[in-house]
């Protein structure tokens, strides 16, 4: 039998059980939790904001799943450690990781210092790299997927987002490094670069936009549809239907890549 054939043989014929989701607190990360526990997963969840954690977590047990939460700040080099610890703790394994957290900040290449670029890298990329390198080893004896959320930003970044841009671009890179090793260790490995998502920053941009328009927030919204040329604003539970996609059976061959869900924002090649 061959590599690739052993692979699919391992993958377990319904989703795996247990996700670690990071950011999970709001928007495209609690959006992603519930939808990986709609499809039969347990999860534990992380963010810094505890009352809301603990939301997202009932709501997953109203689902009929297991749902534990660990109050962590990725940029603190002890975070992974901790929150692979509490997954074992709670579920004896783990069998997805989806690394969703990290917000940068927007503004002028000029006004943007040193510990902006600094905290930027720290959440969204060296977390991500941290916690797959603690979580890794359970991944591997459970031939289970890793998912890093990125965004179109890495793809074609733009002057207001020059950090975001070049930290979605390096976890790109990150994630197709990773996958050569997937390859070696059975652990599929992709990337999801979501375009517009209504979200609260969505919203927060939205708002900022109508008011230097002098429109309103539909038209403003409208707007962006527009100029971008694309299908329409997405949902977070379209990125939450995407990602239940990548982990499950039916896209185990899928390995390595980098899928844009952005309505046809991007159009490069």
């Amino acid at each position: 039998m061959s590599s690739n054939s052993a692979f699919a043989s391992a993958v377990p014929s319904t989703l795996p059980r247990v996700a670690i989701v990071t950011g999970a607190s709001r928007g495209i990360g609690r959006a992603i939790a519930l939808g990986l526990a709609q499809n039969g997963c347990d999860i534990l969840l992380t963010a810094r904001d505890r009352e809301r954690l603990d939301a997202v977590a009932s709501e997953i047990r109203l689902l009929g799943r297991r749902a534990e939460f660990v109050v962590a700040d990725l940029r603190e080099r002890g975070a992974a450690a901790e929150i692979v610890a509490a997954a074992l703790a709670g579920f004896d394994r783990i069998d997805i990781l989806v690394n969703n957290a990290g917000a940068t900040k927007r503004g002028d290449f000029e006004s943007l210092t040193d510990d902006d670029w600094a905290d930027g890298f720290a959440l969204k990329l060296h977390g991500a790299v941290r916690l797959t390198r603690a979580a890794w080893p359970h991944l591997r004896a459970a031939h289970g997927a890793v998912v890093n959320i990125a965004g179109v930003g890495g793809r074609t970044p733009g002057s207001e987002f020059t950090i975001g841009g070049s930290v979605n671009a390096a976890v790109l890179a990150f994630t197709k490094a990773l996958a050569d090793v997937g390859v070696r260790d059975e652990v599929q490995v992709n990337a999801l670069n979501p375009g517009y998502i209504r979200t609260d920053r969505f919203a927060a941009r939205l708002q900022k936009l109508a008011a230097a328009r002098g429109v309103t927030l539909a038209e403003a919204e409208r707007r962006i549809v527009a100029e971008e040329q694309m299908t329409r604003i997405g949902e977070p539970a379209d990125v939450a239907a995407a990602v239940s996609f990548i982990v499950s059976p039916a896209a185990r061959y899928l390995h390595g890549a980098s899928i844009d869900l952005d309505g046809g924002q991007t159009k490069t090649l």
